[in-house]
């Protein structure tokens, strides 16, 4: 049974935290990625890292709902051969398409701020599976890009950190508040 955990917000330290590889996969880190899952549904995400929910496993979840992964509405799956519902223990990029796109980003992390982010098209993963066999996998477009804002905070990196110096001063109060909220309730629990 699965339970929704809260979501860890702009300001706690855990989000800068470089996760620490996974040595087994054992009932526990199953657990762990089954509440992940349940979290990032019951906050309507496409994507969660566990540093979003206080952990440091290098472990981050995507589903995407089936018309998130074409190119136009009526397009063939970019991704036909992946699942939908995707988890990556210990991920690492082996391979990024020389091809980027830029697209408007949001995370769980951050409510109410959104802004572009260049990312690599496409992108081949080394990864365990929940089975603990190693695999690859090649994701592209709208799937790749999710993967990479989750595995950047695996690596204690945050989608801000890649906005232009014009947005990141756009949104500079926001951070701060933002930040100070997350503050207030870290030392008062």
């Amino acid at each position: 049974m699965s339970s929704v955990l809260p979501i860890r917000t702009y300001g706690d330290p855990v989000l800068r935290e470089p996760a620490r590889p996974v040595k087994a996969i054992t009932p526990e880190i199953q657990a762990l990625v089954g509440d992940m899952f349940e979290t990032m549904r019951a906050s309507q995400g496409v994507g969660l890292a566990a540093q979003q929910v206080g952990r440091t496993e290098s472990i981050c979840v995507i589903e995407l709902p089936e018309g998130y992964d074409v190119e136009d509405e009526q397009g063939p799956r970019l991704n036909p051969d992946v699942p939908l519902s995707l988890a990556l223990v210990n991920p690492k990029i082996i391979e990024a398409s020389d091809e980027t796109c830029t697209m408007e980003e949001g995370c769980l992390s951050f409510p109410d701020i959104r802004g572009n982010v260049e990312r690599p098209w496409s992108v081949v993963i080394e990864h365990l599976g929940l089975d603990g066999k190693p695999r690859t996998t090649r994701l592209n477009g709208f799937f790749a890009r999710v993967a990479q804002h989750e595995m950047d905070h695996l690596d204690g990196e945050l989608f801000i950190d890649r906005f232009s110096h014009v947005k990141k001063l756009a949104i500079r109060s926001k951070l701060k508040r933002l930040q100070a909220e997350t503050q207030e309730k870290l030392h008062s629990a």
